[in-house]
């Protein structure tokens, strides 16, 4: 049996979101072939089977979140002996060597009628526990370790009551009990990792929060609410989920190293962010309870939760809607923005897109303002290298990048996404225009590879397709500039005296003001207003 996990599908993923199944329990598959489309942070990805063979057990639902490097599926290669019976079961295996065939056949027939009413699987012979994906995510909204549990269907299967089972006798030894120290689980009374995870707080047992207080305190196994280093390891999910949950992992209590530095795992990251939150549900409690409208507002912030009311709905956060959330926060929080305003009249350019349209149309291509302006910022770039940069803070280093990679912003059913064009200005107009067009059309119909919006130096958001003048656009992180440009029509406009209808173009440059100055912003503009007045200027370069 070939136990295929969700492979890792770009740098930085974590995990991804099963989309739909393109197989289904008992379909014979072929070597890269689609089984599931899996959403990531990023885009919707193709996973393709590595082998040939008989789709055995699907280990997840549509809509199930599925960690880089869990089993995803199993597959029975040519030779398994599960392969004849291509059923949807995989534990139809003799359970004694001397069964005689008849047995043998009752036996897995008893099993398979007994899955359709768990709804689980079996174990391994090396021990791993198998249950169906409704077990397993019943078991994670229970906060149930699955492995832990004894599962009573054949063959030592883990089943929904045995989960329930097991989340009853949790329940019962946390009421027995009454100590304030009961919010922290068993596990760290019994001496064990500080990452025991914290199973129940009631901030209304005393009125300072001081039961919550003394949890922290007792998760951190040294007596204080928060640790203080310099360094930590940590694997990249760890890390990620300490970035969700808004976490300094260098606060992360925790008594486990690796070569002689301090460790921290994903479970001592939610055990402290969920003390945390405990602490501030208790603070916000006790100052609601003094009445006032301060007091409210602090509850309702207290721990994210939002009522949902009559004529509402709810769908998930999560997949690219998340990841841009996350970009946007972590560029708000980290990175000081200031924005320039300018405008320009493009008569030029209004003149130059007409008479070149026709001949692009010749050669199948759509020829908009956008590969103008991408062309025209990389030119300006090369005047002012210091907006193609980035900031490298833990090296104290700014990155002068050589190539211009351009990000084009494209708004999409299922959120923002930037493809971006590579080396800019080794590209002819024509061919930056069918670039351009080809990404964002299949960023738009969500086939596009997650390397196509890697390696970006500047990003170019053109908002005003939508409608609109100015904006301030935030950031691509670690990048350092990104440019809006708003709709471009007629506008009153002073000449000689007079006010004359010209075609114009607002544009709006956010900058990082840790490494850009206003001036030089300025200056970028002055220099990108004078290429997109009169785009011959692309001649010279």
């Amino acid at each position: 049996m070939f136990e295929f996990n969700l492979p890792d599908l770009g740098e930085g993923v974590a995990e991804g979101e099963v989309l739909t199944w393109r197989v289904s329990p008992g379909d014979a598959v072929t070597e890269d072939q689609v089984l599931a489309e899996v959403e990531t942070d990023k885009a919707a990805v193709d996973v393709p089977s590595p082998v040939d063979g008989v789709v055995q057990e699907l280990h997840a639902e549509v809509g199930e979140m599925v960690q880089t490097g869990e089993v995803l599926i199993t597959i029975a290669e040519e030779g398994d002996a599960e392969t004849a019976g291509a059923a949807a079961s995989d534990t139809d295996e003799a359970e004694s060597a001397g069964a005689d065939t008849e047995e043998a056949g009752s036996a897995a027939s008893e099993a398979a009628a007994a899955d359709e009413q768990s709804g689980a699987s079996t174990s391994t012979a090396d021990g791993r526990v198998f249950a169906s994906p409704s077990v397993r995510r019943l078991a994670r909204e229970k906060g149930v370790d699955i492995a832990a549990v004894d599962g009573s269907g054949p063959g030592g299967r883990v089943t929904e009551g045995d989960v329930e089972a097991a989340t009853a006798s949790a329940d019962e030894a946390t009421a027995s009990d009454d100590s304030p120290t009961s919010v922290v689980s068993k596990a760290s009374d019994d001496g064990d990792s500080p990452t025991a995870a914290v199973s129940q707080v009631d901030a209304g047992d005393t009125d300072d929060g001081t039961a919550v207080k003394s949890a922290i305190k007792s998760v951190s196994g040294d007596g204080q609410e928060a640790a203080s280093r310099d360094q930590t390891l940590a694997t990249p999910a760890t890390r990620k989920a300490a970035r969700e949950l808004d976490m300094n992992i260098d606060a992360v209590p925790t008594d486990q190293t690796r070569d002689g530095q301090p460790y921290v795992d994903e479970a001592a990251v939610r055990t402290y962010a969920e003390a945390q939150q405990a602490a501030q549900a208790a603070d916000a409690k006790a100052i609601s309870a003094e009445g006032g409208a301060t007091g409210r507002a602090a509850k309702a912030g207290g721990t994210g939760a939002v009522e949902t009311g009559d004529g509402e709905h709810r769908e998930p956060y999560r997949g690219v809607r998340r990841s841009i959330g996350e970009q946007m926060a972590r560029s708000r929080r980290e990175v000081p923005h200031a924005t320039h305003h300018d405008q320009v009249v493009v008569s030029g350019l209004v003149e130059a897109r007409e008479r070149l349209a026709p001949l692009a149309e010749e050669r199948d291509v759509t020829l908009t303002y956008t590969p103008f302006v991408v062309k025209c910022v990389a030119a300006a770039l090369d005047q002012h290298p210091v907006l193609n940069t980035a900031l490298d803070t833990e090296n104290e280093e700014i990155v002068y990048r050589d190539a211009h990679n351009i990000g084009v912003a494209a708004a999409t059913d299922h959120g923002l996404v930037v493809p971006v064009v590579n080396d800019v200005d080794g590209k002819g107009l024509v061919e930056l225009a069918g670039e351009v067009n080809d990404l964002v059309g299949r960023a738009r119909e969500r086939d596009i590879e997650r390397s196509e919006m890697q390696g970006g130096t500047f990003t170019v958001t053109n908002f005003g397709v939508i409608g609109g003048e100015y904006a301030s656009p935030i950031i691509n992180v670690p990048e350092t500039a990104i440019l809006g440009i708003g709709a471009l029509k007629e506008r009153p406009v002073a000449e000689d005296g007079e006010v004359v209808a010209k075609p114009t173009l607002p544009l709006s440059l956010a900058i990082d003001h840790r490494v850009i100055d206003g001036a030089d912003a300025a200056r970028f503009v002055n220099t990108l207003k004078e290429y997109l007045s009169d785009p011959t200027r692309l001649l010279l370069e």
